[in-house]
């Protein structure tokens, strides 16, 4: 399927659903797509385009796919900045449902989400590679690339900017690698967040490498809310530039969004085995390493070296805050108190 360029088509609601004859099938965008605005959209706001089962499947070109999100960010719905909220009802621009063998590459560029630009559910074997993902800073819940259930995902050689995490990474992923990806402005990389209402979740073999994070919430973030249950574990962060990033590394087993009230539990996602490695650059802030860790479930096997992170603050030095991580750090500024 072709998408010429040189012109625009308004695409309303459309999902296509597998399986599909062709071993192979291809779609180029090399024109524009835009979304129906707000006042426009008719049905269900669940996602904009979707592929459902549809194994083997290419996405590729130089063109444009816009959701003109703006409408959608105004209007009331959502505004909590917590994709876990109920009220959240606006559409993903591109949802990926059990495609396996999936490619998204080229130099395709993903502009103004009304939510998610990308999210892989259900997936294996996934290659997203040479994308742009665009959204201002403050467009709420407009992750660039949202992963869950899914395994063996490559991203890579990659821009995203938008108004909430880069990546997400959530419940029952494993061997998800992101390599040269620029990320910036949004809320970094994250882990999570995991556990939200006493689920279960687990995450295993992540690791991100060669990432530049600019003007960006945070940088390396693993998030968990209390009373969850499951692992977040074999994680790494490894040769990471920061320019200016508030929040340079993050274990938060207590977020909440600050909006919940939200109660303390004894049980927690179990973090374990994460490694911090070759992370150095700038912060607007004082605090650049926060591990707060759960009071009755310690984050295990944290590993810390070579890191030097730097406060632009004027007259202050960076500092750390540590609360229940086991571990250990070597070359590492500003140092981790409760690691070794």
């Amino acid at each position: 399927m072709l998408i010429p360029d040189d012109q625009t088509f308004l695409l309303y609601r459309l999902s296509f659903d597998g399986p599909c004859n062709s071993k192979n099938p291809r779609v180029q965008v090399s024109g524009k797509l835009i979304a129906p605005t707000m006042s426009q959209w008719d049905g269900p706001t669940d996602y904009w385009i979707q592929f459902s089962h549809v194994d083997n499947l290419t996405i590729t070109g130089s063109g444009v796919i816009d959701g003109q999100g703006s409408q959608w960010w105004t209007a009331g719905e959502c505004l909590t900045n917590d994709a876990n909220d109920a009220a959240c009802h606006r559409p993903t621009v591109l949802r990926m449902s059990g495609c396996d063998g999936l490619s998204i590459e080229g130099r395709l560029t993903f502009v103004n989400s009304q939510r998610n630009h990308i999210s892989l559910v259900g997936l294996e074997k996934v290659i997203i590679s040479g994308i742009t993902i665009k959204a201002p800073e403050d467009s709420p819940n407009t992750d660039g690339i949202d992963i869950s259930g899914s395994k063996h995902i490559r991203i890579e050689d990659s821009t995203i900017g938008t108004g909430d995490d880069c990546v997400a990474i959530n419940g029952g992923c494993s061997d998800i690698n992101i390599t040269n990806v620029a990320c910036g402005p949004g809320h970094g990389i994250s882990i999570g967040s995991l556990g939200a209402d006493k689920a279960e979740e687990e995450v295993e073999r992540v690791h991100v490498r060669n990432c530049n994070f600019t003007d960006t919430l945070n940088g390396a973030r693993i998030k968990t809310w209390q009373g969850g249950d499951g692992f977040a574990k074999k994680i790494t962060f490894e040769q990471i530039n920061l320019d200016r990033v508030h929040n340079p590394i993050v274990i938060d087993q207590y977020y909440c969004n600050g909006e919940h009230g939200c109660p303390e539990y004894q049980s927690a996602v179990k973090v374990s085995d994460v490694i911090f490695s070759g992370i150095q650059g700038t912060s607007p802030n004082v605090i650049v390493i926060n591990l707060n860790c759960s009071r009755t479930v310690a984050c295990t096997n944290i590993m810390m070296k070579d890191i030097d992170i730097k406060t632009i603050k004027s007259k202050a030095q960076a500092d750390s805050y540590c609360m229940n991580a086991v571990g250990y750090d070597v070359d590492t500024s500003p140092s981790v108190s409760c690691l070794r």
